[in-house]
């Protein structure tokens, strides 16, 4: 994406952002920019600190210590139903979803327009305008969720939380078990969110999504920050990042590899 469709100032800003359980330091000193109109990816490996994060930024978890400033205020995330209102919401991997229920109730659930009854009409209507604007490949709103596909069910959340006119979207895991066809359907919604103007936050063990998709490569490693990175930064620099061994060292392990299988 060029540079000039993302915002000046952050809406999102944290600085020295930890987070203590007991003995356990699961983030240290932490420092994330997110701005408008950009997608950022968080890798690292298991315990590296991104679902930590993620549940800071969700109001799950409370820092230890450190900032977290939105659109250019301090606050604090003491509730998932605070960061909701504020303007970041997040899509966990588990996707919530009701899937006796259609993808209208889905959408609304809890949050149903009804100012003397539930109003259907109005609510579909809204739906189907969210839908194709994010060029959804739904055949119905009336359709159950059980009978939709992973990329579907995915597109669902992602247009519920959009619903509510959030600032960030946080995605865990969105193409994790999605065929090559379902995957390229969630990284085009990625985009078209972007596109929309939203800060987005995609956290993907999938090396080849983030490239496709991300602004920026952010690293974690052992709950600190270990590098910024961009879209055609090396293989060699990311591993090395993202596993603490020396650029020299992934090098010679990737050729090693391709001696193996003979490429």
């Amino acid at each position: 994406m060029a540079e000039s469709g993302r915002s000046a100032e952050p809406i999102l800003k944290l600085r020295g952002v930890s987070k203590q359980f007991g003995a356990v330091q699961a983030l240290a000193d932490i420092e994330l920019d997110i701005h408008a109109g950009e997608v950022v990816a968080l890798v690292g490996d298991n315990g590296a600190g991104k679902s930590t994060l993620v549940k800071v930024l969700a109001g799950v978890h409370q820092p230890t210590a450190g900032t977290v400033e939105f659109m250019g205020k301090a606050v604090t995330l003491d509730s998932p139903g605070r960061a909701l209102e504020m303007g970041i919401a997040t899509v966990f991997q588990d996707l919530s979803l009701c899937e006796n229920l259609d993808v209208v109730s889905n959408l609304f659930l809890g949050h149903e327009l009804s100012p003397w009854r539930l109003d259907e009409v109005q609510m579909e209507v809204r739906a189907w305008t969210l839908l194709r604007e994010l060029a959804a490949r739904i055949p119905s709103v009336r359709e159950p969720v059980a009978s939709l596909s992973g990329g579907q069910r995915q597109t669902v959340a992602i247009a519920r939380s959009l619903l509510l006119d959030p600032k960030i979207i946080m995605l865990d895991e969105p193409t994790a078990a999605l065929g090559v066809a379902q995957t390229a359907e969630v990284l085009n919604l990625i985009e078209r969110v972007r596109d929309r103007g939203l800060g987005v936050i995609l956290i993907s063990h999938n090396m080849e999504d983030v490239r496709a998709v991300a602004d920026r490569i952010v690293v974690l490693r052992l709950g600190r920050n270990n590098g910024v990175f961009t879209a055609d930064s090396s293989n060699a620099e990311l591993v090395s990042a993202i596993t603490g061994a020396t650029e020299n060292a992934v090098s010679r392990r990737q050729a090693r590899k391709l001696e193996e299988t003979g490429a």
